[in-house]
């Protein structure tokens, strides 16, 4: 089996690192059910046949990501980052400011690396109140437009008020739900690849 993993790696000539949290990890779920792993296909199906790397950790926060990356951008050497962090900052009411140091850093190493990056538009929950969700929105728009870099939407607007692609907690999608996340983003993804 090992053999015929390292064969198939072969066959794509670019890497495609996902960078993000529980969203993207696929939380309560085998890790071939989550939308990192049924990505390969949707793009080699568009002509873009990319290895993904799904480097995602269910709780990470921007700065867990901005701590990982480094190594990650070593090890994996990337030709795309997407980073789709941002959740578990808006979770816990951390301020806007430290979110966009966090992703203006990240970018600024997956560009030192030689890496193109991406970042997902992330919505915090409303339990903070308007000011607070409209600040934190606006970061992700400040720091692509900053950096140059593509905003993509957020993945779940799609699926969050359908009850069979959402999680009893509100907040995590579905072994469902996968596919059509998977959908969606490869057609966001596919004009900036």
């Amino acid at each position: 089996m090992t053999g015929l993993s390292l064969m198939s790696s072969l066959v794509y000539s670019q890497t495609l690192l996902i960078v993000g949290d529980s969203l993207s990890a696929g939380y309560q779920m085998a890790a071939e059910q989550s939308w990192p792993a049924l990505l390969p296909e949707r793009l080699a199906k568009q002509g873009k046949p990319y290895q993904v790397v799904n480097a995602s950790i269910s709780g990470d926060t921007s700065g867990n990501g901005l701590a990982r990356l480094p190594e990650l951008l070593k090890l994996h050497q990337p030709d795309y980052v997407f980073i789709t962090l941002g959740a578990n900052d808006g979770l816990r009411g951390f301020a806007p400011h430290i979110l966009r140091n966090n992703l203006t850093k990240m970018i600024t190493l997956v560009k030192q690396a030689g890496g193109q990056a991406m970042i997902m538009q992330v919505q915090a929950p409303p339990n903070y109140g308007k000011r607070y969700s409209q600040a934190f929105a606006q970061v992700f728009t400040e720091v692509s437009e900053a950096q140059s870099v593509p905003l993509l939407p957020f993945f779940l607007e799609p699926i969050i008020l359908q009850p069979d692609y959402m999680m009893p907690d509100g907040l995590h999608p579905t072994a469902a739900a996968q596919p059509h996340i998977a959908n969606f983003v490869s057609e966001q993804l596919i004009s900036h690849l």
